[in-house]
């Protein structure tokens, strides 16, 4: 049975204590776990109206941040940042407002996103250490598309982001969390303006949501910048990305 409030939900302490082991493991390799929340609310049967702009709300305090901690450890690369953010921020908006079954859409990125999990763990061989930088074109392009999918589904795109960064050698894994961080926080932002805007009311139950994960997200955060080297930040984003890949599966 589907609740209209969040809290009145039968399993709710269920809930409320798996959230932040969510929102630690995806702030640890700099994601805000949007892709996670809407699984685990899918799960414990949230109402569907609300459980995309409660994904980006919470995906703007944990990104937000997982992103404070990347950022003061120095891993933020502002070059590499700008130009996906540029496209990416008005079409989130763009696809924040739009309503339609995205179903096919989610398919199609969950198969993507086992390729990049084969790949990070080194099934289609070792990665390379050298890094290069993003050109302009690729950064607008790469960001325009997933900043618009992002909106649509009701992610941050830091999923996405992430392994395209690593395998087209733009970045390190930390370099890739730090700018993925703040790309989820901008997109969120201006995908849930779109929500808004459109008409979805936030619940205030939300923000009772908001402080449980933000308990995850600043452990996961600290550790992940300063505690965890790239190897195993490697095998956290893998794990990661598999918990994304059956949610889009079998939304």
């Amino acid at each position: 049975m589907v609740n209209s409030k969040m809290l009145q939900n039968e399993n709710i302490y269920l809930f409320l204590l798996m959230l932040p082991i969510v929102s630690f493991l995806y702030s640890s390799v700099g994601h805000g776990g949007a892709s996670g929340y809407l699984a685990l609310m899918a799960l414990f049967s949230f109402a569907p109206e609300t459980m995309k702009p409660t994904a980006l709300l919470l995906n703007l305090f944990v990104a937000g941040i997982s992103f404070f901690y990347y950022y003061r450890g120095g891993h933020f690369n502002k070059r590499l940042f700008i130009p996906f953010a540029i496209a990416s921020i008005p079409l989130a908006f763009l696809g924040g407002t739009i309503e339609i079954d995205a179903s096919i859409y989610k398919k199609i990125l969950a198969v993507l996103l086992v390729f990049a999990i084969l790949k990070m763990l080194n099934v289609f061989g070792k990665e390379n250490d050298y890094t290069k930088d993003v050109k302009l074109w690729q950064g607008l392009f790469v960001g325009g598309i997933i900043g618009f999918f992002s909106g649509l589904i009701g992610i941050g795109g830091g999923i996405i982001l992430t392994p395209v960064i690593l395998l087209l050698h733009w970045g390190n894994m930390k370099e890739a969390a730090a700018v993925s961080a703040l790309f989820i926080w901008v997109n969120s932002a201006s995908g849930l303006v779109g929500q808004l805007s459109s008409g979805v009311n936030l619940e205030t139950e939300t923000f009772v949501l908001v402080a449980v994960a933000l308990i995850g997200g600043v452990i996961g955060g600290y550790y992940g910048s300063k505690k965890i080297n790239n190897q195993k930040l490697r095998y956290i984003l893998s794990f990661v990305l598999a918990i994304a890949c059956l949610k889009l599966f079998f939304a």
